[in-house]
Order: C-alpha cells, then structure tokens, then sequence
C-alpha cells in the first residue's frame, strides 16, 4: 500500500521527466530512451511505435503476461512551448516553492507518467493474472498525431485491452466525456502595392480580419442559441481564433495573412455545417479578391481533428471500477480535448483521471501540488489490485 518513500519516488522521477525538453517541436526519443532505460532492470518488454518520419516515437510497455483483458494507462510525453512566457524559475528544472512543485509539464501530464514508473516495481509484485500497459505518446499538444499510429499496433499486435485510463489533469476526479478540438489553418493571398493606393491591391490582412469577425459572429450564435449540455463549461460548442500572422510594413498593402482557428464541438454535434457556413464565406468573398487580382485566394487546410468522447454503455463495469478506485460516485466532463477519442476510435474504452490541474496547463509556472501526486499513488495502487479481474 501507499508509503512516503514511493512519493519520494514519485517526486525525483517527475524531476528527471520535467528536465527533458520534450516541446512538441522537438524529438521525444531522449525521454523515450530514459524510460526504456528505467523500465529494463525489471525486465519489462518495451516497443517503441516510431513516427512515419522515425524523429519521434510512442512507447508501450507491458507488465504481467500478454493476454486479453487488463487495461492500459496513457500518457503524452509532449509539453507545450514556454516561448514568450515569463517564469519564476527555470521550466525545466522542477522547483519546489510554497508547497507547490513547478516546472513545465508538472501538471500537463509528466507527474502521471512519473507515478505510473514509480509504481511499476508495485505493479510487478501482484503477480498480474491480466496485463496492465503502460503506453506514452508523442504529439498530443499538436493535435494527438502520435497516439492514431499507436492504437493501430495495439489493434493488430496485442491482445485487446478491456479499457484505458488517460492521465491528464482532472484533479483525480473520473471524466467520462470531453468535447471534440477540430483545428484549421486559413492563409489568405492578396496583392502587394503602396498604402497610398489601397484600390489597386487585396489586404490580406482586411480580408482576414473579415473571415475573423465572421467567425465571432459565429461563436456568439453558438453561446446565445446553440445546442446545450450542463455538463460542460461553456455548456455549449464553442469557436476560437488563436493567432494571426500578416504583413511586412506599415506602409505596404499586405501580400499575406494567415489565422488558425478551432471549433470545440460537444460530444455528437456535428461540426461540418459550422465549417461548411465558414468555406461559403470564403468562397463570397474569395470572388470579389479576384476581381482585383486573378493570383488572390483563400485556403483552409485542417490541422488536427480529436473527437469527443462520451463514453460507451458498455464500459458502465470498467467506470464503477474506477469509481471505486478513485473514491467518487460522480462522473465528470471537461472541455479539453484528450487521446480518449482515439482509443474509443479504435475500440478501446477510454476514462479519463490524472493529478494535477488543467487550470495550471500551459500557463507560466506550471505546478502541481504534492497531494495530487498522493492521491494518485493511492488511486493506482487500489486499481492494480482490481486489474486481475477486468475483463
């Protein structure tokens, strides 16, 4: 059961985790290769699932014996850019401050990923009748892009997992549905010219400022009369500009602007009418640029596309397990988006329950607090005595 010197444990592996620069630009085979590296003196088999560009790679480990049933514990080994944020500390060194532990990726979702190795010499001694996998992905900050290849080798190459738990952030409460993130990139190309003759050219950024403004109209629609679900907040879809990028003087009519976007669909609403309104205002006005200059465009290309979860009927067993385990009779839904889509996309129940907050992800000074960790240890160490029995 749950001892001090496993959160000692915990604690210096989330600090040796949070030391790696695993930003989604950059690879992720160095902390990839620590775990590998961690996992070996227990003899534990380990596959790596590279990236079609081999830079990358997902990691699945499993202990006890490769058999059907059992589950699979989930976490991203990916954090988001610090760039232009100012920190207290260095992001990546952990720090202890006023009872908090900082550092990037504290929350957004190492420290899960460090009680999930802490416990693994736990794990060993029960002497596991089903499998319990352990599987890191790459990219899920930039659209959940590692965990698809993944789950195709857990389909084709191992026996089928009941169901898995995802770590990230919900302060140890049990979510069993979170909305859908469906992301775009809009580039508009316009003409070039002096400021002082604005009638002989396209204003990118005019134009995208345009495409921007009907995009609000269309997330103010969404939240005074769209569909509603209470579990969610907002309670409904919602529509986001994240960033513009246009122009290179003030004095010259801009040749280019581009924006990325997301549409954040709640679980069974379909998005393609809302993108379908926003690819015919661009077609309207994409006419009247041209009429300025043949070479003027607007282009839409998608970016990434996680579904919603609501989580199956028949998983009601595998929640009441977890449930149990996480000491609640409540189930809880969030607005953010996660790698459950992807396994319910391939067949695999997927729960959602990890340490930390999502309030304190991607933010400056990133933490976690100690009785999160706690919380987990204790919540991992009842699941594993129940994963024999999950079928």
């Amino acid at each position: 059961m749950y001892s001090a010197s496993l959160m000692d444990d915990a604690i210096e592996l989330l600090e040796k985790l949070v030391a790696f620069d695993s930003v989604s630009r950059n690879s992720n085979l160095p902390i990839i290769k620590f775990i590998e590296h961690y996992l070996r003196p227990y003899k534990i088999p380990c596959k790596r699932v590279l990236s079609p560009d081999g830079k990358k790679s997902n990691l699945l480990a499993r202990i006890g014996p490769e058999a059907p049933g059992g589950l699979i514990l989930s976490g991203h080994t990916d954090v988001v850019p610090i760039d232009g944020q100012e920190w207290d500390s260095d992001p990546f060194k952990l720090t202890r401050r006023r009872g908090k532990l900082y550092g990037r990726g504290t929350a957004d979702m190492k420290s899960f990923i460090a009680v999930c190795l802490a416990l693994t010499p736990e794990f060993l001694k029960l002497g596991l009748k089903k499998p319990l996998w352990l599987a890191f992905s790459y990219d899920e900050e930039v659209g959940c892009l590692g965990a698809p290849h993944l789950l195709d080798y857990v389909v084709k190459h191992i026996p089928k997992p009941a169901f898995a738990i995802i770590g990230e952030p919900t302060l140890m409460q049990v979510v069993t549905a979170h909305k859908g993130v469906i992301s775009f990139e809009t580039v508009v190309h316009g003409l070039e010219g002096h400021s002082s003759q604005p009638q002989l050219g396209v204003n990118a950024v005019h134009v995208a400022c345009e495409l921007v403004n009907f995009l609000s109209a269309m997330a103010m629609e969404l939240a005074e009369s769209g569909k509603r679900d209470k579990r969610f907040k907002p309670p409904y879809s919602t529509v986001h500009v994240g960033s513009i990028h246009g122009g290179t003087a003030r004095n010259i009519i801009p040749r280019q602007c581009s924006f990325q976007w997301e549409i954040r669909p709640l679980p069974g609403e379909n998005a393609d009418a809302l993108i379908k309104r926003f690819d015919k205002h661009c077609q309207q006005l994409c006419k009247k640029i041209k009429t300025i200059s043949a070479q003027a465009d607007i282009v839409t290309r998608p970016m990434s596309h996680m579904t919603g979860v609501t989580l199956p009927a028949s998983a009601d067993i595998h929640c009441r397990t977890v449930m149990r385990c996480a000491r609640t009779n409540h189930e809880h839904a969030v607005s953010f988006g996660t790698e459950a889509g992807v396994f319910n996309d391939h067949g695999v129940p997927a729960i959602i329950c990890g340490p930390g907050s999502i309030e304190q992800a991607h933010k400056p000074n990133e933490f976690i607090e100690p009785e999160q960790i706690k919380k987990c240890i204790e919540f991992m160490l009842r699941l594993s005595e129940e994963i024999s029995n999950i079928k």
